[in-house]
């Protein structure tokens, strides 16, 4: 050999571990052998490959001269012996088998395989029985292993191990087939005559039976016998004397495969996915199969029973089995909790693994391959009930299938299934170095080394982890979408026969689920599905589910069209499909809001990709104030036409609505949430918009201006329907300065009218008339004109007024500056005269005689009828005027924070604070909800009986107990205004109000 490639600098440079002993190796070859050490070199382990390679030569005399004049038998025999230190002993014990590897490595056909088998045994492999003479198996061991060593050779000298993965799992596949038959042949010798007088089917199971056997993987079988029928028809011997027969053979076949011998073992047979599993008799017939799994057979039997195949002895018996499971393993998905089964039993397997094992189980660990393997077969037996497409056994053909029938989406299928070969392969090449059934990835350098040379890696151990993480999480994250998907369970649910429904059965079944129009809802339907575009396939899957959970909500009609007009607008948008069928609760979300809110319908309709926030609770929840300046800010700012400018913020508004009307909706966000959520998407709309207001003025100084908000607006208790209540302070000018009034003035009217302009958004009025003096005091004042306003005149009402005065929007210095001049006047010292309480109490009798609504009834209005927001509020803001000055804690804006206070203050009895809370938050949600249900606002509860259905289904009452949220409204009520009558009113039990 060339001392320039045998030093041990250079060895160890190319990759030997143990350059001293590969010096020493090579210093044994007679010739100059460059090739083969290139070959050695580039080996997944070249020290293993040269030790192996070198007891080989002391046992095979000329082994590297035949070597030297065959490149094909020296890349097959290194390739193996880099690998395999188990076919590397093998070859040293039989290295006849060395010829194996001198040949063209493609795989042998299932049928000269079987051939070769059978003829290994004694077999005629062309008899119809075959029987075998070879009585000890022997043969059958050192054949198989002969086979496996090619299948090897083949897979670890290809090129792209990844890719040719499942043409390896298919090759192991068709040796076990192959075995299997040449074993039950031996069985066949050894039961006599009566062998031939029964036939036995061998069913392949699990990976036997979806042809994606591992090197080492357990055979999971299943095996049916019935007697061999004479000429006549008339059965030869009796079933019984068949399944006797049949049980012989089938335990003799596991003794065959199972057994440890000097030659070896092949592997073991497992016959446990059995009826009644390992307690059960080993041998049925047909007609005993047929009765265990028509009456007792468990979900997951029906799972296994999945990928059942014929795979030896008796075929067509074996088909004959396969064809009568079928049906059962379609209809498996209707079971009664079958998917929250499926997944128990999933997370079952998680919990048992071995805490040693836990995080190096590419089989069974959290993005192993049983997430792979369970999400395939999950959703084939729910949407394979009714399309056939869909019914493979093996996970890849199968994941193939979803795919291109739109079931999963492109992208994600394909790294599904990137992440699947590559983790199979990672448990091919880790079995195979041992020939141990394991699928727990080394946690030694070496060991990963060699892996990841076998793989190609440039960093090898490094690139096996790295590419194993990344793997694992890629498929866990799209296992947990796919395997838990509220659309899976949804359709589970929904019986085989209502999927495949004709048109006038169809209808009928939308009538019974609720829909009012049921012709228009299979317009609407056909407009969906129709078509063989991928759309349409998504849609076909959707509309079962879509359909039920429409029927849930108030308006299922309703629902229906508008999910029509989102998907006509979104269709072919690459997300919008993609994420109703795979993320999460999203379609079940947005089924429940289309079904129950025009309001939130109106604003999904204008911005459509809004609805992507619904795939996320958090995405849910409401943005700060401070977050919604700074984006509304930044999208004005990319304008110059304050028109444009605002149709920016606008827009921001728009979705930020939608995102607390949604929340709402689902149940995530209560009265007070969404009320302060409102007030500070109010907040900071104006805030924004008064910014460009007094940029678009053409004044040459606009003065500095801060918005109070009043009323519900400054309470951070606003409705959906609700105007901002606000007054304007603008800063002193200069003495001597012109006065800038009609400049500010200006600015505020332009304010307005911004936010006001013709729009399909829900507009934003600001109300100014609880500014000072009412409708006829001035629009805007300077903070010293207010001073010397509250100093001298201002009334009663006014002070009432500014109990909920709050500094929202503008300047923050001058807002603050005013509200300390209010904070002086609303908790005056000493708190109310007699003269104030008085007034306080003759303006709310003249608001409940002049303000209620013509031909109103009190009893449904939410706002001034008796026990109504009103009520509450003029109740809690007279404790707060009356003691604010000595309790620090009701200084505040808000109705509830301020009445709790009061109660923690001795100020009211608990009691009759709690039936206020509830009565105000009661009324509050119910504004809210007609607001949802209806797109427009409304202070009392419907007269119309649809519409207080849809109401009383919103508010949680169940579909026909619109009675009960009306009694409930009443008696909530009732006890409030008891309360506001001794409160407020000073009324004893039983007195009547003065006139």
């Amino acid at each position: 050999m060339s001392r320039i490639e045998t030093t041990q600098g250079a060895l160890a440079r190319r990759g030997f571990a143990d350059a001293t002993a590969a010096v020493r190796i090579l210093s044994q070859w007679e010739a100059d052998n460059e090739y083969l050490l290139d070959l050695v070199a580039d080996a997944a382990d070249p020290d293993l490959a040269l030790t192996g390679l070198d007891r080989l030569t002391d046992a095979v005399p000329g082994l590297l001269n035949r070597l030297a004049g065959s490149h094909r038998l020296a890349t097959h025999l290194v390739g193996v012996l880099g690998n395999s230190e188990s076919l590397g002993r093998h070859l040293l014990a039989h290295p006849e088998h060395l010829d194996w590897l001198d040949a063209d490595l493609r795989p042998l056909t299932a049928e000269a395989v079987r051939a070769e088998l059978l003829r290994a045994v004694g077999a005629d492999p062309d008899a119809a029985l075959p029987v075998a003479t070879d009585p000890v198996g022997d043969g059958l061991r050192l054949a198989y292993r002969g086979h496996l060593l090619r299948i090897a050779a083949w897979d670890v000298c290809d090129p792209e191990p990844i890719e040719v993965m499942p043409l390896v799992a298919s090759a192991l596949s068709d040796l076990a087939d192959a075995t299997l038959e040449a074993a039950l042949s031996m069985g066949r010798a050894k039961v006599g005559p009566n062998g031939l007088l029964t036939r036995l089917a061998v069913v392949g199971l699990g990976k036997c039976g979806a042809q994606e056997l591992n090197y080492v993987s357990d055979v999971d079988v299943l095996f049916v016998a019935e007697p061999v029928l004479g000429e006549d028809g008339a059965p030869l011997i009796t079933s019984e004397q068949a399944v006797s027969v049949a049980t012989r053979m089938a335990a003799e076949l596991t003794r065959v495969c199972s057994a440890f011998t000097a030659a070896g073992t092949i592997w073991e047979v497992d016959s446990a996915l059995r009826p009644e599993g390992k307690a059960g008799q080993l041998v049925r017939t047909l007609a005993s199969h047929r009765t265990y799994y028509e009456r007792w057979a468990k979900t997951w039997e029906f799972q296994a029973m999945l990928k059942s195949r014929p795979s030896a002895g008796d075929l067509t018996l074996a088909q004959d089995f396969v064809d009568m499971v079928a049906p059962m393993v379609w209809r498996a998905a209707e079971r009664e909790n079958f998917v929250s089964d499926t997944q128990a039993m999933r997370k079952r397997v998680v919990a048992h693994i071995p805490a040693r094992d836990a995080g190096r189980e590419i089989k069974l660990g959290a993005g192993g391959l049983r997430d792979v393997e369970f999400s395939v077969q999950l959703l084939q037996l729910v949407h394979g009930r009714v399309d056939e497409r869909l019914r493979d056994r093996a996970t890849l053909d199968a994941l193939k299938a979803l795919i291109d029938n739109g079931y999963v989406g492109r992208d994600d299928g394909k790294g599904f299934g990137l992440a699947y070969q590559f983790l199979r392969t990672l448990e091919h090449r880790i079995q195979l170095f041992h020939l141990r059934r394991t699928h727990v990835l080394p946690d030694n350098e070496s060991d990963l080394r060699r892996l990841g040379r076998s793989l190609g890696y440039a960093r090898p151990a490094e690139q096996v982890i790295s590419i194993w993480k990344h793997s694992g999480q890629r498929v866990r994250r799209l296992h947990e979408r796919l395997f838990y998907s509220p659309l899976l369970d949804a359709v589970a649910r929904i019986p085989s026969k209502d999927l495949r429904l004709t048109e006038s059965s169809a209808e009928d079944r939308l009538k019974a689920l609720g829909y009012a129009d049921p012709k228009a809802a299979l317009r609407h339907i056909a407009a969906l599905s129709q078509g063989v575009t991928r759309q349409a396939e998504i849609q076909r899957q959707l509309l079962p589910a879509m359909l039920g959970w429409f029927a849930t909500a108030p308006n299922p009609d309703h629902g229906l069209l508008a999910f029509r007009q989102v998907s006509d607008t979104l269709g072919s948008t690459p997300w919008y499909l993609r994420a109703l069928r795979d993320e999460g609760m999203m379609a079940e979300r947005l089924a429940r809001i289309l079904a129950s809110s025009r309001y939130a319908v109106a604003l999904l309709q204008r911005a459509p990709q809004t609805m992507q926030m619904l795939a996320d609770d958090a995405e849910l929840a409401p943005r700060s104030q401070a977050d919604l300046c700074a984006e509304m800010r930044s999208a004005a700012g990319r304008h110059t036409d304050p028109v444009h400018a605002v149709e920016s913020v606008r827009g921001i508004r728009r979705r930020e609505l939608f995102r607390i009307a949604a929340g709402d909706l689902l149940g995530m966000s209560d009265v007070l949430v969404v009320g302060d959520a409102l007030s500070a998407l109010a907040s900071a709309t104006i805030d924004t918009t008064l910014e460009i207001a007094r940029r678009a003025s053409d004044a040459a100084e606009v003065p500095e201006i801060a918005v109070i908000g009043m009323g519900r607006w400054g309470g951070r208790e606003l409705s959906y329907a609700s105007d901002a209540d606000a007054m304007f302070v603008m800063e002193d000018s200069e003495p001597g300065a012109p006065d800038r009034t009609k400049i500010a003035g200006a600015a505020i009217s332009e304010l307005r009218r911004l936010l006001t302009r013709p729009s399909a958004d829900p507009p934003l009025s600001l109300d100014a008339d609880l500014r000072p003096e009412g409708k006829g005091g001035a629009l805007i004042r300077t903070l010293s004109a207010y001073r010397n306003y509250y100093s001298r005149w201002s009334s009663t009402w006014e002070m009432q007024a500014l109990v909920r005065a709050d500094a929202l929007a503008g300047n923050r210095e001058l807002g603050a500056a005013l509200m300390d001049l209010i904070d002086a006047k609303r908790w005056p010292d000493g708190g109310l005269t007699p003269a104030q309480l008085h007034e306080i109490r003759r303006l709310k009798a003249r608001v409940e005689a002049e303000r209620l609504p013509r031909g109103a009834n009190p009893a449904k209005h939410t706002k001034l009828g008796p026990g109504g927001l009103a009520d509450i509020e003029w109740t809690v803001q007279m404790l707060q005027l009356e003691h604010a000055h000595a309790v620090p804690e009701l200084r505040t804006s808000r109705t509830v924070e301020a009445l709790r206070a009061a109660q923690r203050a001795g100020l009211i009895d608990p009691q009759d604070a709690g039936h206020l809370e509830a009565a105000w938050l009661l009324a509050s949600k119910i504004r809210n909800q007609i607001m949802l249900v209806r797109g427009r606002g409304s202070d009392s509860l419907p007269s119309d009986n649809r519409e207080l259905a849809a109401l009383a289904e919103l508010m949680g009452y169940g579909p026909g107990e619109s009675s009960h949220l009306l009694a409930d409204y009443r008696r909530v009520t009732r006890r409030a205004h008891a309360v506001v009558e001794r409160v407020f009113w000073g009324l004893a039990e039983g007195d009547q109000r003065p006139h």
